[in-house]
């Protein structure tokens, strides 16, 4: 019997891997997905969000875990877990000389990233660079893995885990376990569940786009959530971002999201903004985008920008509709010409003369206008004009399994003494709502090394006392 079973592939499941085998203990990792497609969404990550009180290395100036609580407080409207919020903040101080000596290698960021120069360390060769590695290291350090081995279900007895079930009837025991499998995003029949209809009848829901792995289809989840472990969260909150309404049902990653919206207008298939493009940096507001394109007619909307934009954000894979005017650009986009261009024509009317500078709050922004853009409002003016197609891309849900400081997954309150939990399978105890750039690694990375090192402990406690 192997003393550490750990379910899933991607970051946390392998920080959780590698610090139980580190402890001492044998680990037996079972991954979802073939070994072509391993490291779950992690694969299309980028960067860790990391405290710092003093710059280092590839981090500028400094980060201290208040500002990085603020930040975090802001985006999740204050629901999230302080206790657990700040455990991790602390964590992503400490972890990346942990990363390095399993492989991990950290770059500065690109021109287009620079926003987050202080509060982001990147990863070299990004999160499939990553994965990588810590596979690597895993292997090296007698990792045993299992690949296309997706788990179904748990044998507990009153909390403590017993056995999982793979997909195909196989039992595997061990003497403890770190749950790491991700949420539900790619299961599409549950996303419509949890979206349900609108008031116009549309399944939400069926316009999203997947960026992440289709392997993450949440069945672990639902199964302890039916076997009664504690579990947080919304199951409509979720890390959602608008992004290329032609990118791939699955693992479009990040080079599918569209950069430009701070630096133009957003209009839906009406042609009628609908909220401020300039409400603050965008690393911070980003992940807001994907919901409020959700809540449009026909789960779809536009980012138009000018010449003016070109060169001050990272440019998209594909490239946008072009047009040498905004009646041109309507036509070409398929939205109603007259409203189109009257919204375009309010918009900059309304912009007030500023000096410009996207990499601070400045003060170019609109008056009498409804929603306002309150930085970096300038008119729309300079052909030519450039639209892209928006989608809802999620990355992953909320909703997950209630955690304490170890790691350790609930039943009615208390603490499971064998079965932790680590990644997207807990994420909703520190991100209740909202998103900032890099957090979802930080909580990973945190999470995942704790449930590594507390399920090391169960095991090595079960074996004394069996030996006693």
């Amino acid at each position: 019997m192997v003393d550490v079973l750990v379910i899933g592939g991607g970051n946390a499941a392998l920080c959780a891997a590698l610090m139980a085998r580190e402890a001492g203990a044998s680990v037996l990792m079972l991954e979802a997905s073939p070994r072509t497609w391993r490291g779950g969404n992690s694969q299309h990550t980028r960067n860790l969000r990391c405290m710092h009180e003093a710059p280092q290395d590839v981090l500028v100036d400094a980060y201290p875990e208040e500002e990085y609580w603020q930040d975090l407080l802001k985006v999740t409207g204050g629901m999230t877990n302080e206790k657990l919020a700040r455990l991790v903040i602390r964590a992503s101080s400490t972890c990346r000389d942990w990363m390095r000596r399993h492989g991990v290698r950290f770059q500065p960021p690109l021109s287009g990233a620079l926003h987050v120069a202080r509060t982001n360390a990147f990863f070299m060769g990004g999160g499939k660079a990553l994965v990588n590695a810590y596979y690597r290291s895993a292997e090296r350090l007698g990792v045993q893995i299992r690949y296309a081995t997706p788990v179904a279900s748990l044998e507990l007895d009153d909390g403590r885990f017993v056995a999982a079930f793979t997909a195909d009837g196989q039992l595997i025991p061990a003497k403890s376990c770190v749950l790491a499998a991700g949420g539900f995003e790619s299961n599409r029949d549950w996303l419509r569940d949890a979206w349900g209809q609108n008031e116009r009848g549309e399944w939400p829901s069926d316009n999203f786009l997947i960026r992440g792995t289709r392997f993450n289809e949440g069945i672990l989840l639902k199964h302890m959530i039916s076997a009664g472990a504690d579990a947080i969260g919304d199951p409509t909150q979720a890390h959602m971002v608008a992004i290329d309404a032609r990118a791939p049902l699955y693992d479009g990653g990040i080079c599918t999201r569209i950069d430009c919206v701070s630096l133009g207008i957003v209009v839906n298939r009406d042609g009628a903004r609908f909220h401020d493009e300039g409400e603050d940096f965008w690393p911070k507001r980003y992940a807001i985008w994907g919901r409020l394109v959700a809540r449009q007619p026909g789960q779809i909307a536009y980012s138009i920008i000018d010449q003016k934009a070109i060169g001050r954000f990272m440019p998209p894979v594909f490239p946008g509709v072009t047009a040498s005017s905004l009646p041109e650009l309507a036509l070409k986009l398929g939205l109603p010409q007259e409203a189109f261009v009257k919204t375009m024509a309010d918009y900059n009317a309304a912009c007030q003369p500023n000096d410009f500078d996207h990499t601070v709050l400045d003060h170019c922004h609109t008056q009498d206008l409804m929603p306002p853009k309150t930085h970096w409002a300038r008119p729309i003016d300079t052909p030519p004009f450039h639209g892209y197609a928006l989608r809802p891309g999620i990355t992953f849900t909320y909703l997950g399994l209630k955690v304490n400081e170890e790691a350790a997954v609930h039943f009615n309150g208390c603490p499971s003494p064998n079965l932790f939990v680590a990644g997207e399978m807990m994420a909703g105890n520190v991100l209740g709502q909202g998103y900032t750039a890099g957090v979802g690694m930080s909580i990973g990375t945190a999470f995942g090394r704790i449930a590594g090192t507390q399920a090391a402990k169960a095991a090595t406690q079960k074996a004394n006392h069996a030996a006693a």
